[in-house]
């Protein structure tokens, strides 16, 4: 019977387009780089949300490192909001921006592959078990709460153990996105993209990567500075959008959008039971889309760190990001919100290509488990 609730926990509100909170409003409302209205294209909207892979707590999986939790209730929901931005841009580069997911549907096999990729086992790639193991290495005992910033060097670590996506992960650093950096990250001779003239005149080689961008940042002390928020919003009309890593403290979500002056983002803070599938086989994916109305929060309300993600496929896609950042981040705003550079600045330690890390695989050093 627990088994039975759990599937269908998600799914209370299966008729909420009827039942939708969303606001009756003019303003448009804006969801990873698409646009929508919701008096004329509720159901689209809709569907975009639902097709978001949605990753919670999960209960009753294999203990981390074989003595430690077998749980992350109270303790993983950054973590889980991890999985869902680099979820997002695993979909981008397998499925596309404009799949949309049907429940009971027929998938493609490359979004099965991609499910399993987070599955909580493991030899899963994006595990919990290997987000919280890796997370040793930045100093976080497996059962600690993270922070944005922890989450996105982590999945930058676990990335390169990833051959299936070849997936390039660049972590900015003092709010500063470094261009000469980034190409060094994709192993490329020649920085992707000058500042000064974009890829009209661009003659190196195509040895491009699929790119997720993270860009931690803190938006004030205490609270957000209203002076950013603007900025923001404008990160989630980009196509590129990859959504926001955040929350309140000790509360995180995945922002995926907004509409006015609020936020709208997917919690990670339901318990469901872990899925068991072998490692091949077609996952029971119902749990993993969330299939409630879509939360909202005021931007104000936003804790002030944060990291954005951005997914570039093509190097295209990256000309055009540094081209709408030009516009709409630097240009328009006299507080910036982050930096985009061409050169490694020469006061900064030297750039380290990332490699793969020795891995911690003990589950005895554990934290105190806390309640969010």
């Amino acid at each position: 019977m627990e088994a039975v609730l759990a599937k269908y926990e998600n799914q209370i509100n299966v008729f909420s387009e009827y039942l939708e909170d969303l606001p009756d409003t003019d303003e448009p409302v804006w969801i990873l780089g698409e646009c929508y209205d919701v008096k004329t294209g509720k159901s689209e909207l809709l569907s975009d949300v639902r097709s978001r892979l949605w990753f919670t707590y999960r209960k009753k999986f294999s203990p981390i490192g074989g003595t430690g939790p077998s749980s992350d209730t109270g303790w993983g929901c950054m973590l889980r909001c991890g999985q869902m931005i680099l979820a997002q841009a695993l979909v981008c580069r397998h499925l596309g921006r404009e799949w949309r997911w049907v429940a009971e549907g027929t998938q493609p096999v490359e979004y099965q592959r991609i499910l399993h990729c987070f599955l909580d086992r493991k030899d899963s790639c994006y595990s919990i078990h290997q987000m919280a193991q890796m997370g040793v290495g930045e100093g976080k005992s497996v059962g600690e709460w993270y922070g944005p910033n922890t989450v996105a060097q982590v999945l930058k670590k676990l990335a390169l153990f990833d051959d299936w996506n070849s997936l390039a992960v660049y972590v900015s650093m003092d709010n500063t996105v470094v261009i000469e950096d980034i190409s060094k990250c994709l192993g490329q001779r020649q920085a992707p993209c000058p500042l000064s003239h974009f890829h009209a005149t661009s003659q190196h080689p195509l040895d491009w990567r699929p790119l997720l961008l993270l860009i931690p940042l803190r938006m004030g002390i205490n609270d957000i500075n209203p002076v950013y928020i603007q900025a923001l919003k404008e990160c989630f009309k980009m196509p590129q959008s990859c959504g926001v890593l955040g929350g309140k403290p000790n509360l995180a979500y995945y922002f995926i959008g907004f509409v006015d002056d609020e936020l709208i983002y997917l919690d990670p803070h339901t318990t469901q039971l872990a899925v068991d599938s072998e490692t091949g086989s077609t996952v029971d994916d119902q749990s993993y889309h969330c299939q409630r109305n879509p939360r909202r929060m005021k931007i104000t309300s936003l804790d002030p760190s944060v990291a954005l993600g951005f997914f570039c496929k093509s190097e295209e896609d990256f000309d055009s990001w540094c081209n709408l950042v030009q516009q709409e981040i630097l240009k328009k705003r006299n507080l910036r919100m982050f930096e985009l550079v061409e050169k490694h600045p020469s006061h900064w330690p030297p750039f380290i290509t990332p490699t793969k890390p020795e891995v911690q695989t003990t589950g005895a050093d554990t934290h105190e488990l806390k309640n969010d």
